[in-house]
């Protein structure tokens, strides 16, 4: 399943939008008009940036006041004894311009693998916890394709659904302040930097654990769309180790308001888990892609 996955991201259908006349727009001023669309024709400045999937951003650097999405997640990760599948549902809107805030709710199950070298106890069924987050863009340069921001995720853990019976929910908090800066190359590569700190404190043994993320990304957005293919490389640093995941992805718009991102995590240093799937699918409510010259179009490829 896992070489399928791989080989979607690296070889899915790249499609753009023509004309409905026999004549196929030409990439670079199709391209051009979809950047003007999302950048210029509206107040304040704002850069397009492709968003990283596995750890994505709170809103859109730069947000608008009311653009909002929803996210539903699903994933999928071999931990040699037993597999664990994620799930998350988020909503994420921008009241303000350049603010956006988001709630996230996660949720971690466990199953044995069939053989298992290692017999151990499963670790419990959970919600994770009550993810709230906020993000400020405070840079923005449409001169450089620049954009920077600063925000703060705030997630309440819970105790695992078989452990509330004593009457303690919650087990502890998670805080984590973060920096993002990103970087359009032209009009399709994107880079963008998401790194910060993060402190859980627990309640009941008073312990406090901390690490340190620093996640790199590179993208390649398809002239025209919103769809890309790129790699995210998520890197966490704790008692002076460093593990690694490589996580190539791709991302596919649907319809206009409607995308989905599939990525699969390749460990390069870890020793507690083997490869891993992720997919997202995005609905942002009354968002249009599509330059208005073109709405009219139908897809074809790219010859």
């Amino acid at each position: 399943m896992m070489r399928h996955l791989l080989l979607l991201c690296l070889l899915f259908p790249v499609f753009a939008y023509a004309q409905t006349s026999d004549t196929t727009i030409n990439k670079a001023e199709l391209d051009s008009l979809y950047i003007i669309e999302i950048e210029e024709i509206h107040e304040p400045d704002k850069v397009l940036h492709a968003e990283p999937l596995f750890i994505d951003l709170i809103r859109d650097l730069g947000a608008r006041k009311g653009e909002k999405e929803w996210n539903v997640g699903l994933g999928l990760t071999d931990q040699l004894n037993y597999d664990k599948y994620t799930a998350l549902i988020e909503y994420e809107w921008a009241p303000v311009n350049r603010l956006g805030l988001e709630v996230e709710l996660p949720f971690t199950f466990y199953a044995k693998q069939p053989v298992p070298s290692n017999p151990i106890d499963l670790p419990g069924d959970k919600l994770d916890g009550i993810k709230t987050a906020i993000q400020y863009t405070f840079y923005v340069s449409a001169k450089t394709n620049t954009s920077m921001a600063l925000g703060y995720i705030n997630e309440v853990m819970l105790k695992p659904f078989n452990n509330m019976k004593s009457g303690r929910v919650v087990e502890g908090n998670s805080f984590n302040p973060f920096f993002i800066a990103a970087k359009r190359w032209g009009n399709n590569f994107h880079t963008l930097l998401y790194t910060g700190p993060v402190v859980e404190r627990f309640y009941g043994t008073k312990e406090t654990h901390s690490h340190f993320q620093v996640n790199s990304n590179f993208h390649y957005m398809i002239s025209g769309t919103r769809n890309f293919i790129g790699v995210e490389v998520n890197q966490e640093v704790e008692h002076g180790k460093w593990n690694t995941v490589v996580r190539p992805q791709m991302r596919l718009g649907i319809m206009d308001n409607l995308m989905v991102g599939i990525v699969a995590g390749i460990p390069v240093s870890r020793q507690n888990e083997r490869l891993s799937s992720f997919a997202r699918l995005i609905y942002e409510p009354g968002h249009h892609t599509t330059p208005k010259k073109y709405r009219h179009a139908r897809r074809v490829p790219f010859h």
